[in-house]
């Protein structure tokens, strides 16, 4: 029994209503809603419905978003200010890049390297961000804050928006999939309904398990998420779908839209899905030829990123990497608290960025050598920047959080890059010029996504609702 959330805790498998299977291993329960983190035949018509309206969607475009959980520090990573007084530039040097005249911190040599295929982001105005939980960045709404707006949970994760609108580029996969640490670290379907929440991908293969300081436990994850239940066999769901087959046919001699026809189609297809094994052989890194899972390397990190490319190419189209080690706020949380788990600048952001550098540049490479980088936009980027100069809560070493400005960066997608967006002043303190909105990165993935961004849909207390009702537009240097 797990006294912990697991991939299933949302999904209240436990609950006396349809199957019933006490044990995680209840596959079935949760397949329909959760295995594509949404209705599958829902789906599958959505998608119908937008070809028969001209809104074709045929392309495999896709978003791999890299989540720096707890918000790191701009001035240590994209936006460094070398000339400044040791307490504000901090403990690292800089290092020029591929865009000429640009440079980054030190501890990013690989990314700098190759610079010219990413946008960086100098600019980005964080106002009203937070964390536990953590929204405003992946819904693109700034009301979406847990702590200060009751509703703040509820507005759509911008891959529940895709979900819903676009749906995955192949219909055997899940459209918006997590490897999240913790709920509280990754938006879901909110308003939209639970159907578009993420699918949780912790236990659908086999990962290294690490505690909540980044050390390896030497256990793996049981990736035992697609066995079916003791008694539940292929034959038995094949059979259930054709008893409800059934019923739809003493029906249809009303139905004048021939909508029990449809239903028919998609529900088939949905079982499909479940039985087949496109979603099953993606997470399965046995497959992976072994020199590219020995190029990522073994961290947890780098394997879930090799997993996101692994999902991409065979169709998902929104894939969320949590990258924390604690479930609380977040690795990337860099106070330096005497005592505290995530350490300071030198101590803790020290040993992320060499990490995350080979993770990002890992990615971008493998994506580009298999002719996906074109459709796949790669994002990274946290909930805020932090405090220009350093010394909190009784460190000299952290930096507290700073939601007045952040960094951030983009590669891939087909877009526009090569460039340097924006800056601060000279401290690193405020926006100096070009201010970025969290609706304006929204916006950009929607249209990469083809997702129109004049859709609207209602509430729970039917009110209509807007997918960009926060404001923002798609960043023009980027198309």
């Amino acid at each position: 029994m797990h006294a912990h959330d697991h991939a299933f805790t949302n999904l209240n498998p436990r609950r006396r209503e349809g199957l019933l299977h006490l044990d995680r291993r209840g596959m079935m329960k949760v397949s329909m809603a959760g295995l594509a983190g949404l209705s599958l035949p829902g789906l599958l018509a959505e998608r119908a419905h937008a070809a028969e309206t001209g809104r074709q969607m045929s392309s495999r475009k896709s978003v791999i978003l890299l989540w720096m959980c707890g918000g790191p520090s701009h001035i240590d990573t994209w936006d460094p200010k070398p000339e400044r007084p040791f307490n504000n530039r901090g403990p690292f040097g800089v290092i020029q890049t591929a865009q000429p005249g640009i440079f980054i911190c030190d501890r990013l040599p690989k990314q700098a390297a190759m610079l010219d295929k990413f946008t960086v982001m100098r600019s980005v105005d964080a106002h009203k961000s937070d964390h536990e939980p953590n929204m405003t960045f992946q819904t693109g709404h700034r009301d979406s804050a847990p702590r200060r707006n009751k509703d703040g949970r509820m507005y759509p994760a911008i891959g529940s928006f895709i979900a819903k609108h676009r749906g995955a580029n192949d219909p055997g996969m899940p459209p918006y999939v997590a490897f999240r640490r913790h709920p509280w670290h990754t938006a879901i379907g909110g308003w939209l309904g639970k159907q578009y929440d993420p699918f949780i991908a912790n236990e659908a293969s086999k990962l290294p398990v690490y505690d909540k300081v980044g050390v390896d436990t030497g256990r793996m994850s049981g990736a035992d998420l697609f066995q079916f239940p003791e008694g539940v066999s292929v034959g038995r769901v094949r059979n259930r779908q054709e008893l409800v087959k059934r019923f739809d046919r003493l029906r249809r001699d009303i139905d004048q839209r021939g909508s029990l026809d449809a239903i028919d189609t998609y529900r088939a297809k949905a079982v499909d899905m479940l039985l087949g094994r496109s979603a099953r052989d993606a997470f399965d890194l046995s497959r992976e030829d072994p020199a590219t899972v020995k190029k990522y390397g073994k961290h947890l990190w780098c394997q879930q990123a090799l997993l996101a490319r692994r999902l991409v190419e065979a169709g998902s189209s929104f894939v969320t990497l949590d990258l924390s080690y604690h479930t609380a706020s977040g690795t990337w949380d860099t106070h330096g608290i005497p005592g505290g788990v995530y350490g300071g600048i030198t101590k803790g952001l020290g040993s992320l960025l060499p990490l995350f550098d080979h993770l990002l540049t890992t990615l971008v490479t493998d994506l580009e050598e298999r002719d996906l980088l074109d459709d796949t936009l790669v994002i990274a980027m946290g909930e805020f920047g932090r405090t220009p100069n350093m010394g909190t809560q009784g460190s000299t070493d952290g930096r507290n959080h700073w939601p007045v400005v952040m960094s951030m960066c983009m590669a891939g997608g087909g877009l526009n890059h090569n460039q340097t967006l924006g800056s601060t002043v000279r401290d690193g303190s405020h926006l100096k010029d070009r201010p970025i909105i969290p609706g304006d990165i929204a916006a950009s993935i929607y249209k990469h996504m083809e997702v129109p961004l004049d859709s609207q849909y209602v509430d729970p207390r039917g009110r209509p609702r807007f997918l960009l009702e926060d404001g923002g537009a798609p960043i023009a240097e980027l198309f």
